[in-house]
């Protein structure tokens, strides 16, 4: 934990980013009858019945300090998928930087291993020689920061039915491209001081050095 919270002290430098990465997912619905259209004191209204139409997984890269983000949408998150995102940030978004500081959770897929799944080892090991990687411990990955964005995005844009991945990508992009629009940051205010106060009880605790046997 204290790992994430000091790397989150690091000031801005363009040529080390701070990227976050997380992933969700969201099911696809479409509607059996036509919802009721919104009236003076009543909201729109769905019927409860509607039908499966696959689910999609989404992809949040987000640099915190600089305000920009992007949600990749894709079938699966398999490990190749994983890479595939990582193959982004370092050959597209990040081409100039000197080293990515990737900031995810534990997840299996997280890892090496995945690049060299996707990737010849010579392509996998150069990737991997532009990556610094942070991760969450078990059971705190709300300290991932992708996470709250992901929050964001579903109250913001995906609290609704949205029936198809097309239309899921359409509303993805025009979500993110106002927020990237905006430079919309996020201050990150709680600190390995705070975490030695509030979070005492999950240190270890160590025996009283000055006691005599």
């Amino acid at each position: 934990m204290e790992d994430i919270l000091e790397v989150y002290k690091r000031p801005y430098d363009p040529k080390r980013p701070l990227v976050c990465l997380d992933e969700s997912n969201k099911q696809q619905i479409i509607e059996v009858r036509n919802p009721i259209p919104m009236e003076p004191g009543k909201p729109e209204r769905y019927d409860t019945e509607y039908e499966r139409n696959g689910v999609s997984n989404l992809f949040m890269m987000f640099e915190p300090l600089s305000g920009w983000r992007h949600v990749e949408v894709t079938d699966h998150r398999t490990a190749i998928d994983w890479a595939h995102q990582i193959q982004y940030l370092v050959d597209v978004r990040y081409k100039d930087a000197e080293k990515i500081v990737l900031v995810e959770d534990n997840l299996n897929t997280h890892c090496p291993a995945s690049l060299y799944k996707a990737f010849s080892p010579e392509e996998a090991r150069r990737m991997l020689d532009k990556l610094e990687f942070h991760y969450t411990p078990k059971h705190g990955s709300w300290l991932d920061m992708a996470e709250i964005e992901l929050s964001i995005l579903s109250r913001q844009c995906l609290d609704r039915r949205i029936p198809d991945q097309e239309t899921l990508r359409r509303e993805v992009k025009a979500w993110e491209e106002k927020r990237n629009q905006h430079q919309t940051r996020m201050e990150w205010r709680f600190t390995t001081e705070d975490a030695r106060i509030k979070l005492k009880r999950l240190y270890p605790t160590l025996p009283d050095l000055d006691q005599k046997e």
